[in-house]
């Protein structure tokens, strides 16, 4: 946690807002590519071998190879819940933590397809085992865990608690581990699944309905929320995030709450409201 804290105060101001609205137009971009010009999918897959004779826009490119579907109402479906839930995701971690856990994912599936090109004797048809796929799973079991109790409707008629499914796809992961004829799989499940493991070690379990209560004002008698200096512009601003320290200068939309659990007049923008730790 402290870890993310620090990196998010030097860099968070570099995380892209709205990433699922990003992440869900590569994948229509990707399917259009499939539906009319499917052919080109080869030009773009993750290959390293293919990389290293220069082809370097590949460690970009393949992130438009969307998840394998041919059915266009399961397509639409898969959009609408990955959009979904991603958006939920980015809004309870934040920008700068959701695009740490994506961005990381991405980097640890490169990471193990050049770890299988090398053990591999610099082979071709390793992109083949990593794909958008294993995005889909890290978000979803990201999800499961942040709101384990969440009911939703497997095939628009069954109740079932996010969590069982989520409990169900680790099944099919460990097995398909298990069951792995060569290492070569077991490192691509590895590497996809990484930044799961990780996140979530170095941050806490966040779960809907376990956060404090947010006011605009903290209710303190005979007490008004300080006014901050602004180094930036040089004027005082009425609010200010107590861990990335934007004030309201910093944008129209940003809002501020002061949280009810800490021992003082302390403020988060709108980022951090659900994801700092309380001061005591």
């Amino acid at each position: 946690m402290n870890f993310l804290n620090k990196l998010e105060s030097k860099i968070g101001r570099y995380a892209i807002p709205n990433l699922p609205k990003v992440i869900i137009g590569t994948y229509i971009i990707g399917y259009l590519i499939y539906y009319l010009f499917p052919q080109a999918l080869i030009y773009i897959i993750l290959e390293p071998a293919l990389i290293m004779q220069g082809q370097v826009w590949r460690l970009i490119s393949w992130v438009l190879v969307p998840p394998t579907t041919t059915n266009i109402f399961f397509v639409l479906i898969m959009l609408f819940f990955y959009y979904s839930i991603s958006t939920t995701l980015e809004q309870t971690w934040g920008a700068f933590r959701f695009n740490f856990y994506i961005f990381s994912g991405l980097i640890f599936m490169i990471i193990g397809s050049f770890i299988l090109y090398i053990v591999s004797g610099g082979g071709y048809g390793v992109g083949l085992l990593f794909s958008t796929h294993y995005i889909n799973l890290a978000i979803f079991l990201a999800f499961a865990a942040t709101y384990p109790d969440m009911t939703v409707m497997l095939y628009f008629l069954l109740p079932i608690k996010i969590k069982w499914l989520a409990y169900l796809d680790a099944a099919l992961i460990l097995y398909d581990f298990i069951r792995a004829q060569f290492w070569a799989t077991r490192v691509a499940i590895i590497a996809s699944l990484l930044n799961f493991l990780i996140f979530f070690a170095l941050s806490r379990k966040y779960k809907s309905g376990a956060s404090p209560v947010f006011t605009r004002q903290k209710p303190k008698k005979n007490t008004e929320p300080p006014k901050r200096f602004n180094p930036t512009t040089g004027g005082i601003t009425k609010h200010k995030c107590a861990i990335c320290g934007r004030t309201e200068n910093d944008g129209i939309d940003l809002e501020f709450r002061f949280c009810t659990k800490c021992n003082g007049n302390y403020e988060y923008c709108q980022d951090h409201l659900f994801t700092h730790e309380h001061k005591k």
